[in-house]
């Protein structure tokens, strides 16, 4: 399981760094938007999620 979870967030994080629109965007980019830190928050809440539910 632990496997699958790296690779899932390896495969997540380079997605993040693809820049589909003009220059300046993805994880080294000059400025974001507000859907940019949209996807960060979404992100913290399944991580919480995933950590409140995954404890035995």
């Amino acid at each position: 399981m632990k496997k699958i979870t790296f690779t899932l967030s390896l495969v997540l994080s380079q997605l993040a760094n693809n820049a589909f629109a003009h220059d300046g965007h993805g994880l080294g980019g000059h400025h974001w938007h507000a859907t940019d830190v949209l996807g960060f928050v979404f992100a913290a809440a399944l991580v919480a999620c995933a950590v409140f539910f995954g404890k035995k």
